[in-house]
């Protein structure tokens, strides 16, 4: 018989569990080290729990803002008087219940898929014991929640911890009034005013859920715009329309300190105003998990934030070790932690293997309207990274966006001058998040604007817009406009 490689992956989010199912797939022994459940963050707390919770607020919305442009008549038997008061409400506790019920199952249904692979899964948290031995192999000590140790050797041992809510000192979380992201979830009331610190992608994702199931929603934003990292166009689209739908947008504002006061909660602001509100949610950024680990003394590189600093086929500076996902801080998505754990086992196991290429991730906000991104960006372009042509169509010309009532949003692609290769991509609108997806083949594969404008598209459809961008962008370069 011959020699089996072993592979100890230490987390089991997107980055762990996809690199355990390639490894034992690749015929390595696999043992995948977690202390909270497999799916990690991303699973348990994070993308697929808020995802849920905003699949509500999307029906919320569309029901708000389309039924009376629709024609649709609501029975209401509210008295007179009290006919301002909502038609729909929901009953925030028979939402979180379901959201806690579908992260579950999700975690159980990749806990079977990795161990049907062959894969072990040891519950616990690893850390990496000293420098590697003479015969390559590393060390890594599992400690169980009883306090019991187990030590693993590994050929290779991936990284893969994640990272978890930053807290500012005179803002800690009490789970009840003042909460980070991964507790939203305990309440059992609808906030009555909130108060959400941060306007990233997490901010503003659940300021506008949370305004949508009914919240008074202020939104602090230490920056000039909401989703400052975003598309400068599409993040005035969504600030246009949080504002639109009541939301208290303080732009500049930074955030101080919160604490509560009986029942309410006081937002100190660095003006020196204060805003109260029922609850805070701060989300003001996540920090990796990569303390305690013992990965410095072993050889592994961390940025000065934090980070495991990794090459573009996921090594870190130690030999034999690799990372993947968020605690890289390479980009804080399931789809790259996964694609960075892959290729650690393709590149390890002597696979084919093709390095990461940042330029093909499409990702996506799940505000509503959603913000789909792939590629080069407007700020790359106005930079000068890259020299593009760009054409941006808005919705509200696209007949079926007419049918549907959608007033909000727009189609945007980069192409380059000559070729017309197209290089990047934009879209604002209801599941953008499905609509990026011909945008990145486009990335991904070279094609030109004039074979992304010669496709069929269904008539009428939103994606029709994207042949329409491309259409343009094919004539303008064929009768030299810019």
């Amino acid at each position: 018989m011959g020699y089996v490689t072993r592979i100890v992956i230490i987390g089991g989010g997107p980055g762990g569990y996809e690199a355990a199912l390639v490894a034992a797939q690749l015929g390595a022994e696999v043992t995948v080290v977690d202390c909270d459940g497999l799916g990690g963050a991303s699973v348990l707390t994070d993308c697929v729990p808020s995802k849920t919770l905003i699949a509500t607020a999307e029906v919320m919305t569309t029901f708000d803002s389309s039924y009376e442009e629709l024609g649709i008549i609501v029975a209401d038997d509210t008295p007179h008087v009290e006919q301002a008061a909502r038609v729909v409400g929901v009953d925030l506790g028979k939402v979180n219940r379901r959201v806690k019920r579908l992260a579950l199952a999700q975690s159980h249904d990749i806990t079977a898929s990795v161990t049907r692979a062959g894969a072990r899964v040891l519950r616990g948290r690893g850390r990496l014991e000293g420098m590697q031995a003479l015969d390559g192999s590393r060390k890594v000590v599992v400690r169980a929640a009883d306090g019991s140790e187990e030590t693993l050797t590994a050929d290779a041992v991936l990284i893969a911890t994640g990272g978890h809510p930053r807290e500012l000192p005179d803002a800690q979380p009490d789970g009840e009034r003042i909460l980070n992201w991964t507790q939203v979830y305990d309440l059992d009331e609808l906030p009555e005013e909130l108060i959400v610190v941060g306007s990233g992608v997490t901010g503003a994702e659940f300021a506008g859920a949370y305004q949508a199931l009914g919240s008074k929603v202020t939104l602090v934003s230490s920056r000039d715009r909401v989703l400052p990292g975003e598309d400068p166009d599409a993040a005035a689209v969504l600030e246009e329309v949080f504002r639109r739908r009541g939301m208290n947008v303080m732009g500049r504002t930074r955030a101080q300190s919160a604490k509560r006061v009986g029942d309410r909660v006081e937002v100190t602001l660095s003006d020196g105003r204060v805003i109260t509100g029922s609850h805070c949610l701060m989300a003001v950024g996540a920090v990796p998990n990569s303390s305690g680990m013992g990965l410095e003394e072993a050889g592994v590189r961390l940025r000065e934030s934090g980070h495991i600093w990794t090459d573009k086929v996921s090594r870190t500076t130690a030999p034999g070790v690799y990372a993947a996902g968020d605690v890289t801080g390479v980009f804080a998505l399931a789809s790259v932690a996964a694609m960075q754990g892959r290729i650690a086992m393709y590149h390890f196991l002597g696979d084919a293997v093709a390095p990461l290429n940042l330029k093909t991730v499409s990702s996506n906000v799940f505000t509503d309207p959603e913000i789909a991104t792939v590629g080069y960006t407007q700020a790359d372009v106005d930079g000068g990274k890259i020299d593009a042509r760009v054409v941006k169509l808005p919705l509200l010309r696209n007949p079926r966006a007419k049918m549907q009532g959608i007033r909000d949003g727009f189609v945007k692609i980069f192409c380059r001058p000559g070729t017309g290769i197209v290089v990047g991509g934009v879209v604002v609108a209801p599941r953008a998040s499905e609509l990026i997806h011909p945008i990145s083949i486009a990335v991904d594969n070279n094609l030109t604007v004039e074979q992304i404008a010669n496709a069929f598209t269904v008539y009428p459809s939103l994606s029709g817009s994207i042949a329409e961008v491309a259409r343009q962008l094919h004539t303008r370069k064929e009768t030299g406009e810019s």
